[in-house]
């Protein structure tokens, strides 16, 4: 088990699931089973997934002054997430609305209200930082003073820059910089996704990158490794809805990193973590157990849980 210290955005997410992106105008759309409303956001997301693997996790956001935190943590899950730090300051919740289809495109509307002129209250923040293994950051503005108290602490930071935007790379850098890991999303890459993952480790001297490619899988990079590989996507259930897996896939990564400090093996058992969350509608819904990833990693890649806890020095 390792301490997170997860610092990002929750947001209301309304996911809609239609025939084809983009979407053809009717007045009326009327279906059952294709619409669902519920507490989301990146860091969110993240937190459940960490927590549900084991770990313990402080969640650190902020949403709006009326909001009913009652909602972070609605009473058919199985893991809760503290609500002691999630801050109703803003004017509202940031929301979302997500169109899907069956060939796995997106288009995501995204009102952030007025978050970009919010800050966190920093002095709650010390003794967490100092006590935890590591700091799963998202790069929005409120996040910026969390990244300096990481290396104030001298811990590890792991950052979710979800989308990247060449033009937008320069904001970026208070992440960037110190990152040890770095999760990006290749939806709006322009450039070779290897040219691009040399060039930003290159850059910023960063450890490991995670690109994610969608369902053709993504590519790890692994400075200490001499590493640098792509990963197929693996099959463990139906695809109901892609959203969220990528935060799932980051969460996974993450806990089994620090359990372990092998990355090959950490990205594997990601890939199954998320191959499993397609399968459920919401984006924090439907991650798979320990016991059940330690099942398919030995069915996929022939890792028994035995071979596997010699890495995890169990």
């Amino acid at each position: 088990m390792s301490r997170f210290l997860v610092a990002g955005v929750t947001q209301i997410e309304t996911i809609v699931r239609v025939d084809k992106i983009p979407v053809s105008f009717a007045p009326l759309t009327s279906e059952i089973d294709t619409i669902f409303t519920g507490m989301g956001g990146d860091a969110y997301n993240e937190s459940l997934a960490l927590a549900w693997l084991g770990d313990d996790v402080t969640f650190m956001s902020i949403v709006g002054r009326n909001q009913d935190l009652g909602l972070i943590n609605p009473p058919d899950r199985k893991i809760t997430l503290s609500t002691e730090y999630i801050i109703p300051q803003m004017n509202a919740t940031p929301t979302a609305v997500v169109l899907y289809d069956k060939n796995r495109k997106q288009q995501i509307f995204e009102d952030i209200k007025d978050l970009r002129d919010n800050v966190y209250d920093m002095s709650m923040v010390a003794p967490i930082a100092d006590a935890c293994d590591m700091m799963v950051l998202a790069n929005a503005n409120f996040c910026r003073p969390f990244a300096k108290a990481a290396k104030q602490f001298d811990k590890p930071i792991a950052v979710n820059i979800r989308s990247y935007k060449a033009e937008k790379e320069k904001y970026n850098t208070d992440f960037l910089e110190p990152a040890k890991v770095l999760y990006f999303s290749d939806d709006t890459l322009t450039e070779d996704p290897y040219d691009f993952i040399d060039r930003i480790a290159n850059t910023y001297g960063t450890e490991i990158i995670i690109l994610g490619q969608g369902s053709e899988g993504l590519i790890l990079f692994d400075k200490s490794k001499n590493l640098r590989a792509h990963y197929n996507t693996v099959k463990t259930n139906e695809v109901v809805n892609t959203i969220g897996a990528g935060n799932a896939l980051f969460a996974c990564f993450l806990h089994y990193y620090m359990e372990t400090g092998d990355s090959v093996n950490a990205i594997k058992n990601a890939l199954l973590f998320a191959s499993y969350k397609i399968g459920y509608m919401g984006t924090s819904n439907g991650f798979m157990t320990t016991d059940q990833l330690d099942q398919w990693r030995n069915l996929i890649w022939g890792i028994k849980k035995s071979e596997f806890d010699e890495l995890s020095g169990n």
